[in-house]
C-alpha cells in the first residue's frame, strides 16, 4: 500500500536546482548498510529509534523538560545560517570582513519558548531552539532518552566502524524555519519525531559549486550561495550543483554523510518540527586507498587552507598565493 502524503509541493520553497530522490528503504533493506559504507544518504524507515519520543508535542516538552536554560536562536528572517562565534573576534577586526552575525542566541525556559512560539505573529522574531541532550534536561526526557533504540544504532557504529557519539541535538524549529546549505566533518543520523522536513543534500565533489565561505569566517563549512536568489554573476558554478532530497517525517532517519552538504527546512503551513542528531566521529583511516573519495579530498582541502591560514597569519594572502602555486603550472 502506498504511504499516505501528509504535504504538498505548496509548503516548498521554490528553487532553481535540479533535484534527485534520496533512496527511501526498510530498516531490513539489506541495501541500507550498503549506502552507508559507500558514504551516501538513505532514508530509513521503521527503525523505531525514537519511538519513545513520540509523546514529545510542546505540551509533554513545557511539563517534562525540566527548569534550565536552553538554547534558543532568533532571526528576523527565516534563514537560520550557523556561524562559530569563535571567529568573530578574527572577523570584527578585520574591516575587509564586515561581519554582522544573521542571529542571535539567547536562553530560554521551555515555557517562556512554548508560549511566544504559541503567540508568534508575522514580523516578530522567528525562533529555533537547538538544545544537546544532557543532564539539564528532567528525567522523563532522560528516561525517554535511554528507551532510544540504542542496539540498533549502536550496531550501525560497530558496522562502520565509526568513532564515538559526540552528541545528541534537540532541535525544535517553526514552521518556514530554513538551516541553509552547510556540510559536517562528522557522520549524522537525523532522526524526524514531529512534523515534516525537507533535506536537500549535495555530494562532496560539488565542493566547488557551492561556494564555501574560508576556513577562518564564522561562517566555516556553510554555502555564500543564497538558494533563494542565487547571484550567479559571483557564483557561476552554481548552475552545475544538482542535489538529492527528501521528505523526512515522523519515525524517518535519515542519513547524512560526513562532508556532504545539506540544506533544512521546515515545510512552510506545516506546524512545528521536532528533530534529533545524531553525531558520530569519522572512524580511523587506516590504510589509505586510491583513488581517494571525494570526502577525504575535501578533508584534504581543509586541513591545507587552515595550514596556509596558519602559517601566512593574514587570510586574505592565502588565495595570492594559491593563484600563484596553480596559474601557469597546474593549469593548461
Amino acid at each position: 500500500m502506498a504511504e499516505k502524503r501528509c504535504w504538498d509541493q505548496s509548503q516548498l520553497r521554490k528553487y532553481d536546482i535540479p533535484l534527485d530522490e534520496i533512496p527511501r528503504l526498510s530498516v531490513r533493506d539489506p541495501r541500507v548498510d550498503e549506502f552507508i559504507a559507500e558514504n551516501k544518504p538513505v532514508v530509513i524507515t521503521d527503525t523505531k529509534l525514537v519511538a519513545s519520543a513520540e509523546r514529545w508535542d510542546l505540551d509533554y516538552l513545557e511539563q517534562n523538560m525540566g527548569n534550565g536554560d536552553f538554547s534558543v536562536f532568533l532571526s528576523r528572517n527565516h534563514k537560520f545560517k550557523y556561524f562559530d562565534d569563535k571567529k568573530i573576534a578574527h572577523a570584527s577586526g578585520d574591516s575587509r570582513l564586515d561581519f554582522t552575525p544573521p542571529t542571535r542566541r539567547v536562553d530560554m525556559k521551555l515555557p517562556d519558548f512554548t508560549r511566544r512560539l504559541r503567540q508568534w505573529r508575522r514580523g516578530d522574531e522567528r525562533m529555533y531552539l537547538q538544545q544537546a541532550l544532557n543532564n539539564t534536561v528532567g528525567p522523563a526526557i532522560v528516561q525517554d532518552f535511554l528507551n532510544f533504540r540504542w542496539d540498533w544504532i549502536n550496531s550501525k557504529q560497530r558496522t562502520h566502524s565509526w568513532g564515538p557519539l559526540t552528541s545528541n541535538l534537540l532541535l525544535i524549529a517553526m514552521e518556514g524555519n530554513v538551516t541553509p546549505c552547510h556540510y559536517d566533518e562528522q557522520q549524522n543520523f537525523f532522526a524526524e519525531v514531529r512534523g515534516y522536513k525537507r533535506c536537500i543534500l549535495f555530494p562532496p565533489e560539488q565542493f566547488e559549486c557551492l561556494y564555501p565561505h574560508p576556513v577562518y569566517h564564522p561562517h566555516d563549512r556553510q554555502s555564500q550561495v543564497d538558494f533563494e536568489r542565487p547571484d550567479y554573476a559571483r557564483f557561476p558554478k552554481f548552475r552545475e550543483a544538482r542535489g538529492q532530497e527528501a521528505i523526512v517525517g515522523p519515525g524517518d532517519v535519515l542519513y547524512i554523510p560526513i562532508y556532504w552538504w545539506h540544506h533544512i527546512e521546515s515545510l512552510m503551513r506545516g506546524g512545528y518540527t521536532i528533530s534529533v542528531n545524531f553525531w558520530y566521529k569519522a572512524g580511523p583511516t587506516g590504510q589509505i586507498v586510491y583513488p581517494l573519495k571525494d570526502h577525504q579530498k575535501v578533508a584534504i582541502m581543509r586541513n591545507v587552507e587552515k595550514m596556509l591560514v596558519e602559517a601566512l597569519q593574514d587570510p586574505h594572502e592565502v588565495g595570492p598565493l594559491l593563484r600563484a602555486l596553480v596559474l601557469g603550472r597546474y593549469t593548461d
